[in-house]
C-alpha cells in the first residue's frame, strides 16, 4: 500500500495550536495510548480468566474497567488527530512507547492480578499529572482539559480497586495462598481435633 504521509510527518492543526506545542503534547499523548491499549488488554485477559465466588462481580467489574478505558484511549487518539499528528497503531510501536508492562502470559492469582491493575493505573495516574501541567506550560487547554477527566476516572478505577483488595473484600480463596490454610489432613496426620480452619491473619493486633 501506498502512505499518504509518514507517522512522523506533521501535517498541522486548524485550531491554533503552534507546531512546538501540538508536537510536543502529541508526544505526551501517543505515550498515554500506548499506555491505555497496553492496560486494555490486561483488563480483558483477568476479564477472562477470573473465577471462583466472586466470579461474576469481579468479571463485570473486569469489563466496565476496559470499556471505561476503550473510551478514553479512543479520545487520545482523536486528540492526536486534531493536532495533526497520527497515532501510534502498531502494536510492536505501542509496546515500545508504552511505560507499563503487560502481565507475563499465564494465569495468576486474582488478587495479584487486581495489585497489578492497581499499580497500573497508579502509574497512569502520576504520567497524566505530568502531562497535565506540561500542557498548562504551553496553554493546550484542550489536551489538559481532556487529560484532567481522563485522570479523574482513573484515581476512581484505582480506588475502587483498593476497596476489592481490603481485608475481608474477598475471600479466603482469594486472599490467602493454600500454604496459609490449614487442611483437615494436616491436622488428622498431627492428632490435632477440630475441623478445618479458616485462614491465618495478619492483623494489626497481632503486630502490636
Amino acid at each position: 500500500m501506498e502512505k499518504v504521509r509518514e507517522k512522523s510527518e506533521y501535517e498541522g492543526n486548524p485550531v491554533g495550536l503552534t507546531k512546538d506545542t501540538a508536537t510536543k503534547m502529541a508526544k505526551e499523548l501517543d505515550r498515554h495510548l500506548s499506555s491505555f491499549i497496553i492496560l486494555y488488554n490486561q483488563y480483558h485477559k483477568h476479564h477472562w480468566l477470573v473465577e471462583g465466588p466472586q466470579f461474576r462481580d469481579l468479571h463485570l467489574f473486569f469489563e466496565d474497567h476496559y470499556t471505561q478505558i476503550h473510551e478514553q484511549y479512543d479520545a487520545i487518539a482523536e486528540r492526536l488527530t486534531v493536532m495533526g499528528v497520527v497515532p501510534t497503531c502498531h502494536p510492536a510501536k505501542q509496546i515500545e512507547l508504552s511505560y507499563i508492562e503487560h502481565e507475563e502470559e499465564g494465569e495468576f492469582r486474582i488478587r495479584e492480578m487486581l495489585q497489578k491493575d492497581m499499580e497500573d493505573e497508579k502509574t497512569i495516574a502520576i504520567e497524566l499529572r505530568k502531562s497535565i501541567k506540561l500542557a498548562m506550560e504551553h496553554s493546550d487547554f484542550g489536551t489538559k482539559t481532556l487529560l484532567e477527566g481522563i485522570l479523574f476516572k482513573t484515581e476512581d478505577r484505582c480506588h475502587h480497586i483498593e476497596h476489592f483488595l481490603g481485608e475481608d473484600g474477598l475471600t479466603i480463596g482469594l486472599l490467602h495462598k493454600p500454604e496459609d490454610i490449614m487442611e483437615e489432613d494436616d491436622k488428622a496426620s498431627t492428632g490435632t481435633k477440630g475441623l478445618r480452619t479458616t485462614a491465618k491473619k495478619s492483623t494489626s493486633k497481632e503486630k502490636a
